[in-house]
């Protein structure tokens, strides 16, 4: 099936099929993405993450990027590969399989991605450290979701900040790599190797101390 739709200032054909995500038209929280996107003039180079039909990578190609595509199902990166040929637009690889487990492409400058909403969170948590660990220095990762609290906090975990734009119930996240990660906070170990719950266990069990003897 194909739409013509006008994305921003991008006309552009789109291929789709039931059973992918939105197959009528681009969603709202596309929509804002896209809006909320800032693009370098020297170019990027970007992974549509979780692409369906392709719409955000073949968006991006319209604007001179140069976009691999990530799906695990076939049927989206069949339909990404007419887009492509639809609007005469060259793409990069297109990556079939469960998220950063299938990308061999990368470092990149750009990762976007509307993740799965009815996924539970090891799906998004999969996306995000694995965009953490393929974006270059100074890259961003943009996403939109419905559920702001996990997903903030867990950028921050990661990336160590994160701006968030909301709109009509979805929240467009941007979070910068600015370093090669934060070290996990060392746990010190008490000198008798006992938890503070177990000592406190203990020290409840211990008789109360002698009275000082009579003068």
């Amino acid at each position: 099936m194909k739409l013509e739709v006008r994305l921003l200032d991008q006309p552009l054909t789109l291929v789709t099929a039931p059973g992918l995500f939105s197959p009528g038209g681009v969603d709202r929280g596309t929509q804002w993405m896209l809006e909320c996107l800032r693009l370098r003039p020297e170019g990027e180079r970007a992974l549509d993450l979780g692409c369906g039909c392709g719409v955000v990578g073949l968006y991006l190609c319209k604007r001179g990027c140069a976009v691999d595509f990530c799906d695990i199902d076939p049927l989206a990166l069949a339909c990404t590969k007419q887009g492509l040929e639809e609007n005469g637009l060259t793409g990069g690889q297109l990556f079939c399989g469960d998220g950063f487990r299938a990308v061999r492409g990368g470092p990149y400058t750009l990762i976007l991605s509307n993740p799965p909403y009815h996924a539970d969170f090891s799906v998004a948590k999969g996306f995000i450290e694995g965009a953490f660990r393929h974006l270059e220095l100074g890259g961003r990762l943009y996403m939109v979701v419905k559920r702001l609290d996990w997903y903030r906090n867990k950028l921050r975990s990661v990336f160590g900040g994160v701006q968030v734009f909301p709109r009509e119930g979805y929240f467009v996240l941007l979070a910068e790599k600015r370093g090669e990660g934060r070290p996990p906070r060392a746990k010190t170990k008490p000198q008798d190797g006992l938890s503070k719950k177990l000592r406190r266990k203990q020290q409840r069990q211990s008789p109360p101390p002698s009275p000082p003897p009579a003068p």
